[in-house]
């Protein structure tokens, strides 16, 4: 099941009411109080069993700008791309709502 958020406030809101998020998938531009870097470190601190994947069309990011085993992904991208990675984040540990 896939759950929508309009800005990274709503997303957090979303995330404290509900335990059955496996992974977040962000904009680092998005409106709102933080942007999706913010939000992806705010879940990564919150909730560590999260998997992020972040995308931009704007900005790089480099290993050491994201949370640990987050995802990035360069606009524009292929979905076959997107799907590889997906596999990978599953594939390198289970993925799991949050607790």
């Amino acid at each position: 099941m896939t759950v929508e958020a309009a800005n990274a406030d709503e997303a957090i809101a979303i995330l404290e009411s509900r335990s059955d998020i496996a992974l977040v998938f962000t904009d680092i531009q998005m409106p709102g109080s933080m942007d999706g870097l913010e939000l992806a470190r705010t879940v990564h601190d919150r909730w560590p069993a999260i998997k992020i994947i972040l995308v931009s069309g704007r900005v790089e990011l480099s290993e050491h700008d994201r949370p640990a085993k987050s995802r990035f992904f360069q606009k524009p991208f292929a979905v076959k791309q997107m799907i590889e990675g997906l596999h990978d984040m599953i594939r390198s540990s289970d993925v799991q709502p949050n607790q």
